[in-house]
């Protein structure tokens, strides 16, 4: 693998909001990690490779206009944010706008033996169960090398007060990978690769449409969502209900197609095939391999899964990837019962828990030290070690001065514990400028 010049960062939890309005919160995302969304520009080689040279041609305006009017006018307060990200970072809105696009924009590039060396950008593999004695998803978050060291999290508060934290990929929008909010509803993610020919051109992005579910109030009301998403390309949703001790993988396909597997006792992976939405899909040699490997392992425990995920059996196909394109960014464990996601870097198998999130949804109206407040502390580095209320030194990069602990986050449903490295966002001003769409 190539090393990324950002590969030795540590993972940055930046807290935003709430703002005037989602250009405001675009932009102090984008000005806040601009380092990272310009490093991950100049070396993402399906950008450079692929996507502006085919946004260069003229005959990718048509598809290209149709994205950004379709989605602008579906979600126009997820776009305000992208236009945000793109004038706060510094960058061309086009380029902005080919990464959240990447997905819907592939399938109509010509293949080469250039490109197709690049191809692949995304997987992942997830391993689900719900049972009397354990209710626990563990996602492996795979992505192409370029975003090695191109990632942060996102604490985002709303106007109305909910709030949402999100693993977000530098310049898109949270989150194509996973996240939770305050109403107890969390959510992974696993491409799926269907045919051409299931491809609708110019329809709703999947990054919008994962945005849409940070703010979604219930399972049934993420379900709703997705079953109205009108996706230009079909995508793997596991749904994940700490109230309700409820996980639904959801697939789905353009055209309002959807099938949903409700998680039981039986432990479920997930890889980046359709396992029961009947569809055409593009065969995916390495997901396959996967799944046929996941079928032997044990699946009894959390070190099972932990086991599972960290699997390096496959020298060509391994579930935990260590590159040359592929690449295995984190592990992220959601523990129904404890109401934790616990965030692993490096190999799970290694079980060192880089940062623990308590998902507890409280009741309108506690109090700031009501113990229904959903807490965020980092991990003892032991997934045997106990989830304890106490502030401690952060891993999470910062840039700030103070080094005291402090409590940040005042919302009687969501607060954050955990010490002054979490970059608080200033609320700047910036001057909203409308933007047209750029032309290639």
């Amino acid at each position: 693998m190539e090393n990324s010049s950002m590969e030795g960062e540590r993972l940055e939890m930046f807290e935003v909001g709430p703002c005037e309005n989602a250009y405001q919160m675009g932009f102090l995302i984008g000005q806040r990690f601009c380092t990272q969304i310009r490093s991950r520009l100049a070396t993402d080689l399906i950008l450079q490779h692929q996507l502006l040279p085919f946004a260069r041609n003229p005959q990718s305006r048509p598809l290209i206009g149709a994205l950004s009017d379709t989605n602008r006018k579906k979600f126009p307060r997820y776009w305000d944010e992208l236009l945000g990200t793109a004038e706060g970072s510094g960058v061309p809105l086009l380029d902005i706008i080919l990464l959240n696009f990447r997905k819907e924009i592939l399938p109509f590039i010509p293949k080469t033996e250039t490109n197709s060396k690049d191809e692949t950008d995304e997987d992942c593999s997830d391993i689900l169960v719900v049972s009397d004695s354990m209710a626990f998803v563990a996602h492996n978050e795979d992505a192409n090398v370029a975003l090695v060291g191109h990632t942060y999290l996102i604490r985002g508060t709303l106007s109305n007060g909910l709030s949402f934290t999100a693993y977000t990929y530098a310049g898109e929008l949270p989150s194509c990978a996973f996240g939770f909010n305050t109403h107890g509803l969390a959510f992974t993610l696993n491409s799926v690769p269907p045919s051409k020919d299931e491809v609708v051109a110019g329809a709703i992005g999947r990054n919008f449409i994962s945005r849409g579910l940070l703010e979604a109030t219930s399972i049934d009301d993420a379900l709703t969502r997705i079953h109205s998403s009108e996706a230009s390309v079909g995508h793997s949703y596991n749904l994940i209900d700490v109230k309700t001790r409820r996980i639904l993988n959801v697939e789905t396909a353009s055209k309002n197609r959807v099938s949903v597997h409700e998680v039981g006792a039986t432990p479920f992976f997930h890889a980046n095939a359709y396992l029961h939405l009947q569809i055409q899909q593009a065969d995916d040699e390495n997901s396959l391999s996967r799944q046929k490997r996941a079928a032997l392992l044990p699946k009894g425990s959390e070190n099972d899964f932990l086991s599972l995920l960290g699997d390096m059996n496959d020298e060509k196909y391994p579930i935990y990837m260590t590159g040359p394109i592929l690449y295995t960014l984190c592990t992220t464990v959601i523990d129904l019962d404890e109401r934790t996601l616990s965030i692993i870097e490096g190999n799970p198998k290694d079980a060192h828990h880089d940062y623990s999130m308590r998902v507890i949804p409280g009741a309108m109206g506690k109090t700031q030290g009501d113990e229904t407040d959903s807490l965020l502390m980092p991990s003892k580095n032991s997934r045997e070690a106990e989830q304890t209320d106490v502030v401690v030194t952060s891993p999470i990069k910062n840039n700030a001065s103070s080094n005291s602990s402090n409590i940040m986050g005042i919302n009687p449903n969501f607060c954050i514990i955990a010490s002054a490295d979490i970059h608080k966002a200033q609320i700047l001003k910036p001057e909203v400028r409308p933007q047209p769409i750029p032309q290639a």
